[in-house]
This record gives structure tokens, C-alpha cells and sequence, in this order.
């Protein structure tokens, strides 16, 4: 029997997501675009960072994590989604029924992946045109 609290490994720092993160919103300033909702996942697709700047609208931040959940969940960017489920559309909304609506296949969702090339968690991105 255990009489401490165990430890819980995380394969994804709170410091490497909030990285992630300002990488990309330097990205969208250095590039003059709008207003981008930012969502950094782990890999069991639990919420490890959000920002949203100024401007954006209310769902940006749904929209972001559907992204970082279908990359997340499929295994691919949602880029890579979107064009393999183009002319699919039972199983766009299988996938969107199964995964409870967080499902978003369009650009903006990306695997983090380690140096071992496996996925430790996604960033999904909303705001501008993907």
C-alpha cells in the first residue's frame, strides 16, 4: 500500500506547451494575421494550455481543440484529415459521432511528437484562414 501520493508522468511539460504556444502566436504577428486561439494537448488529449488573444471570437477555442482531438485522435495532422476524408462523409460524421462533436477535420491540427518520432500530444490553431 502506498502511503504518499504517487508522482504522474506527463508527456507534455506545462513549459513546453506554453512554448508551443507563444511560437506560434510570434508566428501569426510576424505575419500580420488575425487573432488565433491556441490549444495545447497531451497525449491522452487532456488540456494542458489555452490562450486566446484579443479578438477572437467565442467558438475559436472549440474549433482549436477539435483540431489538436482529431489530429490527436486519428494520428495524422487535420490537414491530412480533411484530405482523406474529402469525398467521405459517412465517416466524417461517424468519426464527429464517436468522438462526441470534437472532431474538426480542416487545417490547423498538428502531432508534437518526441525524438523517437512518437506523438506526446497536439496543438490545434484557429483564428485565420488555414
Amino acid at each position: 500500500m502506498v502511503d504518499r501520493l504517487v508522482p504522474i508522468a506527463s508527456t507534455l511539460s506545462l513549459d513546453h506547451a506554453l512554448a508551443i504556444s507563444a511560437g506560434a502566436l510570434a508566428l501569426r504577428h510576424a505575419h500580420d494575421i488575425l487573432p488565433l486561439a491556441v490549444v495545447v494537448l497531451d497525449a491522452g488529449a487532456n488540456l494542458v494550455s489555452f490562450q486566446r488573444e484579443d479578438g477572437c471570437g467565442p467558438l475559436r477555442f472549440d474549433i482549436a481543440l477539435g483540431k489538436a482531438w482529431g489530429a490527436l485522435g486519428m494520428g495524422i495532422s487535420s490537414r491530412q484529415i480533411r484530405d482523406r476524408t474529402a469525398n467521405r462523409a459517412a465517416f466524417q460524421n461517424a468519426v464527429a459521432a464517436a468522438s462526441q462533436g470534437r472532431f474538426v477535420p480542416v487545417p490547423g491540427g498538428v502531432l508534437i511528437l518526441n525524438e523517437a518520432g512518437e506523438a506526446i500530444g497536439a496543438v490545434g490553431i484557429s483564428g485565420d484562414a488555414s
